[in-house]
């Protein structure tokens, strides 16, 4: 890999927002729980696979496993000079409305050679109970292109932080278990790809279950 960590800019802006926004409303307003944090590698090359309930889980997250993620974020994002800056910064990286999943592929190994920790929710699209029910081969083929680990986590709770009616964010408990690193596949075929994304799959609903 060319670059073990991130930029210095990304770290500054990542810290920033860390620990004068994220950490303080996890730890305070909702009574943030993490287990697992010492099982992060904070170099190199990393994907992070988990569950996903909320749009609040991207920043807790990546605030719980101490060093900056990054996501696919709607190409309609950048188009702003700024922001597009400070997303970018942040790790995220364009995906457009509709495109072809080789795209996004493409851009998460772009990140992995340089270093970055990438993270993929397995179902690709939130769920109300914050379960897997239909996990998708994108990290597993990405891990097996990039010879990267795949580190599991569980979001327990933030499928209730936000609630339809009520405008402000509601102070939910939440608790983020981080699992064992899983090597990456020897192989990219299909078997071996759908084994290793249920070994996941189990692993971040094993995690789950423990809830608070």
């Amino acid at each position: 890999m060319s670059q073990q960590r991130q930029p210095h800019p990304s770290l500054y802006l990542y810290h920033l927002l860390k620990w004068s926004i994220v950490s303080p409303m996890l730890h305070t307003y909702f009574r943030g729980r993490i287990y697992g944090a010492d099982r992060v590698p904070l170099q190199g090359p990393l994907l992070v696979v988990s569950n996903h309930a909320s749009y609040f889980d991207p920043p807790l997250l990546s605030n719980c496993v101490r060093r900056p993620v990054a996501y696919m974020a709607k190409e309609e994002l950048f188009k702003t000079p700024v922001f597009r800056q400070a997303i970018q910064l942040y790790g995220a990286y364009p995906v457009k409305r509709g495109g072809s999943d080789r795209a996004a592929i493409k851009a998460a190994l772009s990140r992995l050679e340089k270093g970055w920790a990438v993270g993929i929710f397995l179902q690709g699209t939130r769920t109300k109970n914050a379960r897997i029910p239909s996990p998708k081969l994108g990290a597993a083929l990405i891990a097996a292109k990039a010879q990267v680990p795949l580190l599991p986590v569980s979001l327990w709770g933030t499928q209730d932080i936000l609630v339809k009616g009520k405008s402000l964010p509601q102070a939910v408990p939440i608790t983020v278990r981080i699992g064992e690193p899983i090597e990456p596949p020897e192989s990219g075929d299909r078997s071996v790809l759908l084994d290793l994304t249920q070994r996941c799959t189990d692993a971040i609903h094993a995690l789950h279950d423990l809830g608070r």
